[in-house]
């Protein structure tokens, strides 16, 4: 069994993406690590070549800044990066991570394991993760139905699979046909650091890459505004990959006490609520769960 692992990066380094500790997580599990590398004018690059493991295969790409219309706020600038490194992957399975995500070393053998065990099994196309999503310190993760609790992040690489968009999957299934891909879980753990960078980092991610998105006006964020009622204590353990980039810090985040709810945020309380009354979890999935 061979495995691929594949991301696409542009300016990661300025932007304080922590992507070299993202690489070196999954460097033990995967048997070549492809990077789709669009134009940077940063240093990115030279840290991708510093790492020095013959497994990262650097291919260069372009990004097509004149989409436009719906193609233009659907984010398919990201879904082609992701797709051109997913088109040179050569494994069976092509493990992807963003540069903001990390695996952690206690889970690549349950990974390889979950590989392994349904690599013959056509009826699974897909290995889904449960998510952490680190929120404002390194003890702090964001948990409700607005955080995508499960993803997919492992597709077999022998089917015609996509990245529509940056952060699911399609199966082709015909002639303007698609469906997501029908997936088992991997008993293992997403750790997502990207809302823990410096806030004007994340801004200027986000004053850059807003057009890709949108057509409106960029919204700047500010971390303390948030529901407190999402935020939960983390009493895990961090990937070692990522011990030396995370910032020290106390205690839980603190939300701003007076901050008033959105109304995206009051209907999240609603489903946080129906989710305490049933048992059930609302939040969305791109696959379908066949185990």
């Amino acid at each position: 069994m061979k495995i691929s692992a594949f991301t696409f990066l542009r300016n990661a380094h300025r932007l304080r993406f922590p992507f070299v500790e993202s690489i070196r997580s999954a460097l033990p599990l995967v048997d070549e690590f492809v990077v789709a590398l669009g134009p940077c004018d940063d240093d990115t690059e030279a840290m991708l070549r510093a790492i020095g493991d013959p497994k990262i295969r650097i291919v260069p790409t372009a990004w097509n800044e004149n989409l436009d219309g719906r193609w233009k706020v659907k984010g398919f600038i990201y879904g082609q990066q992701k797709t051109i490194a997913l088109f040179n992957c050569t494994g069976d399975w092509a493990l992807y991570l963003e540069g903001d995500e990390l695996l952690h070393e206690d889970d690549l053998p349950r990974i390889r394991a979950a590989m392994e065990r349904h690599l013959d099994d056509r009826g699974v196309e897909a290995l889904y993760f449960r998510y952490l999503h680190f929120y404002g310190n390194r003890n702090t993760v964001a948990n409700s139905p607005r955080w995508y609790r499960r993803e997919v992040r492992a597709v077999r690489n022998n089917i015609p699979v996509w990245g529509p968009k940056g952060l699911f999957f399609s199966v082709v299934t015909g002639y303007k046909r698609m469906r997501y891909p029908r997936a088992a879980f991997a008993d293992a753990t997403i750790y997502h650091y990207g809302w823990i960078r410096p806030e004007e980092k994340f801004n200027e991610k986000w004053a850059g890459t807003i057009h890709h998105w949108s057509d409106k006006p960029f919204p700047r964020v500010e971390y303390a505004e948030i529901d407190p009622q999402v935020l939960r204590p983390f009493a895990g353990t961090h990937p070692q990959a990522i011990q030396d980039w995370l910032p020290p810090a106390e205690g839980l985040f603190q939300a701003n006490p007076d901050h008033v709810l959105t109304r995206r945020e009051r209907k999240n309380r609603l489903m946080m609520a129906v989710e305490k009354w049933t048992g059930l979890d609302t939040s969305r999935k791109h696959f379908q769960k066949v185990d």
